[in-house]
């Protein structure tokens, strides 16, 4: 930025803090206040002042820089107790001992099944062979049940058994 000779603006926290030590309200100065006092104090604010003005007053409060009070902004305490945050304080950490190490962190996810060693012996002995065409035989399992010893099955679903009809009276 080149100087054009008009006095470079002070940044907005200072801004807002001499407008809250200036006006010195018991129960705090409002947004509107302060901006008001910072327009009659600086007259060459940028466009977008009552964004930048809420974006620091914002910003200033969570710091607990300021405190925010029935729509005003003031100074904290000095003898008021830092605000806490949410939610369960985290527990005090023990030091560790000089020169502990702690563990790798575990890798996430579900750990990998225990590999069968017969399996995999076969799958190294077959690694060096080309792989067959085609679909592959049935498993050893499946095969060695003998089919059934009546009648070869015919296609579809078979016909409903009747039962047989006892004769009625002789």
């Amino acid at each position: 930025m080149a100087d054009d000779g008009k006095p470079a603006l002070p940044p907005y926290p200072e801004m807002i803090f001499t407008a809250i030590d200036t006006l010195n309200d018991k129960n705090g100065s409002s947004k509107a206040k302060i901006s008001k006092f910072i327009e009659s104090k600086h007259g060459d604010l940028p466009t977008g002042h009552s964004m930048l003005l809420s974006h620091h007053l914002n910003k200033m409060k969570d710091a607990g820089e300021l405190v925010f009070s029935k729509n005003n902004y003031m100074r904290p305490d000095p003898n008021s107790p830092p605000k806490r945050g949410r939610g369960r304080p985290p527990k005090p950490k023990e030091p560790l001992p000089a020169g502990y190490v702690p563990p790798p962190p575990r890798p996430r996810g579900r750990p990998p099944k225990p590999k069968d060693p017969l399996a995999v012996a076969a799958a190294k002995a077959a690694e060096g062979l080309p792989k067959r065409r085609g679909r592959p035989p049935k498993k050893a399992a499946r095969a060695a049940a003998p089919p059934p010893a009546g009648a070869k099955r015919g296609r579809g679903r078979p016909p409903k058994v009747k039962p047989a009809v006892a004769a009625v009276g002789a």
